[in-house]
């Protein structure tokens, strides 16, 4: 099994630190719940006692509801010209069209603007027309999904230009919905706006915010002795020493060695990726599962459900059973249990 082992107590504590420093707090539950799962998630949003959570896209509610009973927004967008949900009172959907607010009528609502993400949202032309549709919807709000790096502008600034253009195209702004505001940003925009309620929307930063108190680990399944120049695994390569072949849980069914791309900075970055580069053209390529006190090779691409791993002689074996550590990127990783740890 590939297993999350969770100091419950710490992961806690830093949830319940953070839903008291901001108020308004929205936990964002989507995609494959940052490794926790959807409806453990939906169970400690609950114990948080917010009202409202967040989920990516509509396939989502259903596990969130089964564990959470408080209201749930809608992230992805309504798209133009598709059927309209069904009206679901706990559910509030977002609107990035005018067209889709028009198909959103008698729903609640909420209005995503363009920001500088140039994502999704209404353009300034848009909020010029969008006052008369709002009699049609039930108007939750606007949506303020803000970049993570502040960019030429600043997040303060974007938000405080975003408010102007609304007012001028009298659109009735009585709570914003923003993601990717600091506490201090957000402290300040509300002292700057205090006619406005902020609801801000956070994830990973809530979730994952004390990364250290939960760990990936992979039951060892087998280990086999080699000698050099005997062959294993799919592709018949040949061992090139003696060493040991171990067998682990977890493979790309669980999103091992699966990587998404990631901001390059500098020509140190640049160094460190066209080494990994080099490494993988001649078929070596470093594994995430940690043995005997390091990282350890791959002997092979992972499979589906496990993994093989080269342990040179002199390494201690695991014993069948086991477990060992596995550095994983929390928000691609589907593990097979999650233990809370009391």
């Amino acid at each position: 099994m590939l297993t999350l082992q969770v100091d419950t107590a710490r992961w806690r504590a830093h949830a319940d630190a953070l839903h008291l420093a901001t108020p308004g707090l929205v936990p964002v539950i989507k995609g494959n719940g940052y490794g926790f799962g959807r409806a453990l998630l939906g169970t400690e949003a609950a114990r948080l006692g917010v009202t409202t959570v967040a989920v990516g896209q509509s396939s989502e509610l259903a596990d969130v509801r089964s564990t959470y009973d408080g209201d749930l927004l809608v992230l992805e967008p309504q798209l133009p010209g598709a059927d309209a949900p069904a009206r679901d009172d706990r559910v509030i959907r977002t609107a990035a069209s005018l067209e889709a607010v028009q198909a959103l009528a008698g729903q609640r609502v909420v209005i995503e603007v363009l920001t500088s993400m140039h994502r999704f949202g209404l353009t300034d032309v848009e909020l010029g027309q969008l006052a008369e549709l709002l009699p049609s919807i039930t108007f939750e709000g606007i949506a303020l999904h803000l970049p993570i790096d502040s960019g030429n502008v600043g997040r303060v600034a974007e938000v405080d230009d975003r408010l102007a253009t609304l007012r001028a195209a009298h659109i009735p702004v009585t709570t914003i919905w923003v993601s990717h505001l600091t506490d201090a940003e957000l402290a300040k925009v509300a002292a700057a706006h205090p006619d406005v309620a902020f609801r801000s929307r956070i994830g990973t930063r809530l979730w994952l915010g004390e990364r250290s108190s939960a760990q990936a680990r992979a039951t060892v399944l087998a280990s086999h002795r080699l000698r050099k120049g005997q062959r294993f695994g799919y592709r018949q390569h040949k061992a090139p020493r003696d060493g040991v072949l171990l067998i682990v849980a977890g493979g790309t069914a669980h999103g091992i060695a699966l990587a998404a791309p990631s901001p390059v900075h500098g020509v140190v970055g640049r160094a460190k990726i066209a080494a990994i580069g080099t490494l993988e053209a001649v078929g070596r390529n470093l594994s995430p599962f940690h043995v005997d006190g390091s990282q350890r090779w791959f002997a092979e691409p992972p499979h589906m459900q496990v993994s093989m791993l080269w342990l040179p002689d002199g390494v201690v074996v695991p014993a069948v059973g086991s477990m060992i550590d596995v550095d994983v990127r929390m928000t691609t990783t589907h593990f097979d249990q999650v233990v809370l740890a009391e």
